[in-house]
């Protein structure tokens, strides 16, 4: 995945918030603040114009540069843990200029760490968790085997989209929505919502 791809992952993710803000909002409404979608739009909008800055730049210094962005301007939990992702990746990603399937599988990694050790989520806890877990695994698999990264990264989104349904029947037991007990239930978690969308990002990236 060479640079220009990283970048355009991150002017399509800006793009996908911008058109599904009203509907993260809607998921955010049911069982949280009713600013997921705001906070997503907002925070990648500004990541769209900081980005002109740090294009010349490697793609670890790229990633750390989103992560200040979004730490800095996305409110609620997601700042923090998309921050978060976004910093440990970039640490895999040093002075790289491109990334192998194995680069982009060490980067995976490191996000999903990132965000587990920054909200403490386990794979049924409704949260973003649920999505990115399965993802990583089926990227990971994919990689092995010798896919190439746009296949795996098809087998991603899939597997991340299966995750995404998931949260629906579960009850929370992480962030606002935790506060609800059973009633949180027969809601799709908002936050592996934008975690899908962010990955859909990436695999179409990967192909352009």
């Amino acid at each position: 995945m060479k640079k220009t791809q990283v970048l355009d992952w991150l002017y399509r993710t800006a793009a996908f918030m911008e058109e599904n803000k009203t509907y993260l909002t809607k998921l955010d409404t049911a069982i949280g603040d009713a600013d997921h979608g705001n906070n997503m739009h907002r925070g990648f909008s500004n990541v769209i114009e900081q980005l002109p800055k740090y294009e010349e730049k490697d793609i670890g210094s790229i990633c750390k540069a989103v992560a200040m962005v979004l730490i800095s301007k996305v409110g609620g939990a997601s700042g923090p843990l998309y921050g978060t992702m976004f910093m440990q990746a970039a640490n895999t990603v040093n002075g790289k200029e491109e990334l192998s399937g194995d680069d982009l599988k060490k980067f995976l990694k490191a996000g999903l760490e990132g965000i587990i050790m920054r909200g403490k989520a386990s794979v049924g806890d409704k949260t973003m968790v649920d999505a990115y877990t399965p993802a990583l695994a089926a990227f990971s698999d994919s990689i092995e085997n010798g896919d190439d990264i746009s296949s795996a990264l098809d087998k991603a989104v899939a597997a991340s989209e299966e995750g995404m349904k998931s949260t629906i029947p579960l009850i929370a037991k992480k962030g606002r929505a935790s506060y609800l007990g059973e009633r949180s239930k027969d809601h799709q978690d908002p936050g592996a919502t934008s975690l899908t969308l962010m990955l859909t990002a990436m695999r179409d990236a990967s192909k352009a």
